[in-house]
């Protein structure tokens, strides 16, 4: 790397492959066919992969009119909310004249495999959905924009994040049970490590430790209803006084906290009440309807794609978190007085 340099450059990558500026140039601006041999070119984008190279992004846009196709990333393909997720990017995408590739990386905690290595110059940017940062390292997405949804600021990958208040989800959460008159609370929290977990459980502690008189105890489940019923039978089985409360991280967590109760043979909101966060179909669809905080995903996807385009067009993308809605229903109550 060039003296006192901050970032890699195109004289860095020609450097490592042992090609000219101008080489680097075609290659990584896809008019190589017919200028350098196939060998050559793969030296450079194998250099550029290595150096950490990230192409002006002023200058990449000269020639956004080539493919238009950005790359949605996401822990799953069968969950409903990035569904949501997929289908507000991809209204905004086509306003625009661009396509959305959906990629999934199972879990959004394990390494990504690499769709770069053939993709990368059919794409102009990412965008990554509730990804930890190490599912992200393999993919090389420093080689494109990058735009990181549901992820830490502090620590993200990109030249953008976009975020729900999720902490004002638990927020709101906290101060509904808290109102009821509930001071003994079970949160069941999903047992995956990432960023958009920890502020759940951050945010609930500190609302909670704040009552004077108030209990807290957490049970870590997968994100299943089967998974989630064995943790909450086990969490609420457990010696001394039952919660009255019980706290999910998201809807499917509650609905396996419901069989839990039901074979515990607890009523809801009666014996317990219960809260989730997503406000997916599931939660009209159990009885009593779950009250849970509502994230609107597709609106997460239009911010999402909006900032992408803003970081291709060398803009400031829109500022503030999206906020969210606690949606009151028949699973919570004031405790009794057992």
């Amino acid at each position: 790397m060039a003296r006192g340099s901050t970032r890699p450059t195109s004289r860095d990558v020609a450097q490592a492959a042992g090609v000219s500026q101008a080489a680097v140039s075609l290659v990584l601006g896809d008019k190589w066919r017919g200028r350098v041999s196939e060998a050559t070119a793969e030296r450079v984008r194998e250099a550029a992969r290595e150096l950490g190279y990230r192409p002006n992004l002023a200058a990449r846009n000269l020639r956004l009119g080539r493919t238009r196709t950005v790359l949605l990333v996401v822990p799953a393909l069968t969950t409903e909310f990035f569904a949501g997720v997929y289908t507000g990017a991809a209204r905004v995408a086509a306003a625009h004249g661009f396509g959305v590739v959906l990629y999934p990386s199972p879990e959004g905690i394990g390494p990504a495999r690499d769709p770069f290595a053939s993709a990368q110059a059919a794409l102009d940017g990412v965008i990554a959905s509730s990804m930890a940062a190490d599912a992200l390292t393999a993919i090389r997405g420093d080689q494109l924009p990058l735009v990181m949804l549901d992820s830490d600021p502090a620590g993200s990958l990109g030249a953008a994040t976009v975020n729900l208040d999720i902490a004002d989800g638990v927020r709101q959460i906290a101060e509904h049970l808290l109102g009821l008159g509930h001071r003994r609370f079970l949160h069941l929290a999903a047992d995956v490590p990432s960023w958009t977990f920890e502020v759940r459980a951050d945010e609930l502690h500190a609302r909670v430790a704040a009552i004077p008189g108030t209990t807290l105890t957490t049970a870590h489940a997968p994100i299943s209803i089967e998974g989630a019923q064995r943790a909450a039978e086990t969490a609420l089985s457990a010696p001394g006084r039952r919660p009255t409360a019980l706290i999910c991280d998201d809807d499917k967590l509650a609905a396996g906290a419901y069989k839990a109760a039901r074979r515990l043979g607890l009523s809801i909101p009666e014996d317990l009440s219960v809260t989730g966060l997503d406000d997916l179909a599931l939660a009209t669809a159990i009885d009593p309807e779950l009250t849970t905080v509502r994230l609107d995903a597709e609106l997460f996807g239009e911010r999402g794609m909006r900032a992408l385009l803003a970081v291709l067009e060398g803009r400031t993308p829109e500022a503030g978190d999206i906020p969210v809605e606690l949606v009151v229903r028949g699973s919570t109550a004031p405790p009794s007085a057992s």
